[in-house]
């Protein structure tokens, strides 16, 4: 008997060791929540998790009352005595608390809500991140464009250009040396660029976000095209690697990514959005259809082209250009097949002379009149029919024409 009753207590204890060791692992390797931020935006509101590392999660909505949990597996809080943020936007409160060797956090709602959230791989200074966006229970967020009805035109009506200040919220963008963010220079620069712009008679200017939030790339593009604008401009700050490099560039869309949008919207073309010009793809067959979106995207990267080398002449006589011909990128931003769009990279906030301008409110002004003088030209050759700057064209060409005729001069008439 003696040998068994030894055996059983040596797998016993044995048993015990391993389990103490495996205890012992698992709180070593627990994943640490280091911070967690919320963001409450116009359209949605965001929280974000920093990480030690990537983990497995799961969320789940409840009701009566209304809570999202998310339990992070093999995770816990990090923060030290500082509490959990106070809540905002949707979320009026946030809890906290271990079950076993897992997190569960708790977000009590004030409303209904409809949960989208997604890890982030380290990128920069940023760590291992994930983000939950809620969205407004009854807000259908659609995974093809917007439908759009275009209205009827009117005589007189303004040029509306959509000015996107890149980057936002949870998304700083690039960092200079002396810690400026680019998201808050983008936004200075963008809100001056609209007091310009408003000032001109026959333009306006709506910007996509007017405060420090995040906004994803399709919301911009759709809020440009809820308010029917005739050009969409995103301001950004460029970065690199090393320091000395400087100037201004302008983007517009590249074939390549034309192309990949096209297809986007073919296939979806049963739930997207007609043109602005009133033309729907929802009836139309797929040839018929590739032709028509074809029109509009050829259209409106001529357009694009055209206006971006405008911007880029007036940044020219401001300044340092890095590169003196408009280049072409597949930045999802530009993306709108009916939209003339531009990406405007105004100078390198890691460039140290190029910081300083940034955040210089003279210079910031100078930006904003440069990209005003560029799109003002472009419009003033090319006003979209049914404007003000259109009517005020043709009364100049009717005065021209009647000031010739009363003088007997032979008259030659401008197409356009």
């Amino acid at each position: 008997m003696h040998r068994p009753v030894a055996t059983w207590f040596l797998l016993l204890l044995t048993s015990m060791l391993v389990g103490s060791w495996a205890l012992a692992e698992e709180g070593a390797t627990s994943i640490a929540i280091r911070d967690v931020r919320v963001w409450p935006g116009p359209d949605a509101t965001r929280v974000v998790f920093d990480l030690s590392s990537g983990l497995k999660y799961s969320v789940l909505t409840l009701r009566d009352p209304d809570r999202v949990v998310i339990d992070f597996s093999g995770a816990h809080l990090e923060i030290g005595d500082r509490p959990l943020p106070a809540g905002q936007g949707l979320i009026k409160q946030l809890r906290a608390g271990m079950r076993g060797s897992d997190l569960r956090l708790v977000l009590d709602l004030a409303a209904p809500v409809v949960p989208n959230s997604f890890l982030i791989a380290p990128q920069a200074e940023q760590g291992h991140r994930m983000v939950l966006d809620l969205a407004p229970g009854k807000t259908v967020v659609a995974s093809a464009p917007p439908v759009v009805k275009a209205t009827p035109l009117t005589n007189g009506r303004d040029i509306v250009i959509a000015i996107d200040a890149g980057h936002g919220g949870t998304d700083p963008g690039a960092s200079g040396g002396a810690s400026t963010r680019e998201k808050d220079v983008t936004l200075a620069i963008a809100r001056r660029l609209k007091q310009v712009i408003d000032a001109e008679p026959g333009m306006r200017a709506v910007l996509t976000r007017d405060g420090d939030y995040f906004l994803a790339h399709r919301v911009r593009i759709k809020r440009a095209r809820d308010q029917q604008a005739h050009m969409f401009v995103s301001v950004h700050a460029d970065a690199y690697r090393d320091s000395t490099v400087a100037g201004s560039s302008v983007y517009v869309l590249s074939p390549r990514g034309a192309s990949d949008e096209a297809a986007r919207w073919l296939a979806e073309r049963e739930n997207a959005a007609d043109l602005l010009g009133g033309v729907s793809l929802q009836d139309k067959d797929s040839v018929l259809a590739s032709v028509l979106l074809d029109l509009s995207q050829s259209a409106s990267m001529s357009a694009s082209l055209d206006a971006a080398e405008k911007v880029l002449h007036e940044l020219y006589r401001i300044g340092n250009v890095k590169r003196t011909s408009v280049q072409q990128a597949g930045f999802l931003v530009l993306k709108s097949p009916d939209i003339p769009s531009m990406l405007v990279e105004t100078a390198f906030i890691t460039n140290p002379d190029e910081e300083a301008r940034l955040n210089d409110p003279s210079h910031q002004q100078l930006l904003a009149d440069a990209i005003h003088a560029g799109v003002r030209t472009y419009f003033y050759a090319n006003p979209p029919p049914g404007t003000r700057i259109a009517q005020l064209r043709q009364q100049k060409e009717a005065d021209r024409l009647a000031a010739a005729a009363a003088g007997g001069a032979a008259v030659t008439v401008n197409p356009r």
